[in-house]
């Protein structure tokens, strides 16, 4: 998949104008899988096993692997790490460019550990505690929620192939994780998949309702108190003006410039 958006960049991934949020977390993604797979190849075995997500070790103490297992991925498929690098670099950067680099790195840790959180709760309760879950796949599946919220017109190409709006791209990538979920045992989390995004959805609601339609008037939606204050009194005042301006003009002719 790619975008087709003007944050289309004409910048390599280390000069300045690429997002300082999405550069960091491509490089640490591919420096652990390189130390994750020839650490593996050295010790006869994979190595970092007590930063892999497991139900049962999160309960009971281990609540970093919340976050390290977003930064381990496959060793036996290249294409999971490939997928979700590509995606980040693709879809990420124009969401931070939109947000701040604070914003969005907030947003999808937000996603990748609230899809831990989701794969702990059901495999605690109807699945297997001991079930070792890796990948970034959470945050990401966050990110394309996010993607096609804020810009939902927006076409992409879906699979390099078909080209489709963004919206529509969120609803069949959600509708494909829901119902795999259904499937018997499977080597694909869904469920961190359906996580990620269902976390996402309740931060963009909560956050960003307004996101569009600030953007379209050209200001920032990231407003504190005092400035929403401001903005209110600002547009009280243009509303006043107008009124005032049409009772000037009424009866008159039209102005000469």
């Amino acid at each position: 998949m790619r975008y087709d958006t003007s944050f289309r960049s004409r910048s390599s991934m280390f000069n300045s104008s690429f997002p300082t949020g999405v550069r960091w977390l491509i490089i640490a993604n591919v420096v652990v899988y390189l130390v994750y797979f020839f650490g593996s190849v050295v010790n006869g075995g994979p190595i970092f096993a007590d930063f892999v997500l497991m139900p049962s070790a999160v309960i009971h103490g281990a609540i970093w692997q919340l976050v390290t297992y977003l930064f381990l991925h496959s060793l036996t498929s290249f294409w999971h790490i490939l997928f979700n690098m590509l995606t980040l670099w693709m879809f990420g950067r124009p969401i931070e460019e939109t947000w701040g680099t604070k914003r969005f790195l907030q947003y999808y840790f937000l996603c990748g550990i609230g899809a831990g959180v989701c794969v702990v709760l059901a495999n605690l309760a109807f699945g297997d505690p001991y079930q070792r879950v890796i990948g970034a796949s959470g945050a990401i599946y966050g990110l394309l929620l996010a993607y096609g919220m804020l810009f939902p017109e927006q076409t992409v190409m879906f699979s390099f192939l078909f080209p489709i709006k963004a919206k529509y791209m969120v609803m069949i990538f959600g509708a494909i994780a829901f119902l795999s979920s259904f499937q018997g045992p499977s080597t694909v989390s869904n469920l961190a998949h359906l996580g990620g995004m269902l976390f996402g959805f309740a931060y963009m609601k909560t956050q960003f309702g307004s996101r569009r339609r600030t953007v379209a008037a050209g200001r920032t939606p990231f407003l504190s108190l005092s400035e929403r204050w401001k903005e209110y009194k600002l547009q009280r005042a243009r509303k006043k003006f107008k009124v005032y301006m049409k009772k000037r003009d009424s009866g008159q002719g039209p102005w000469v410039n």
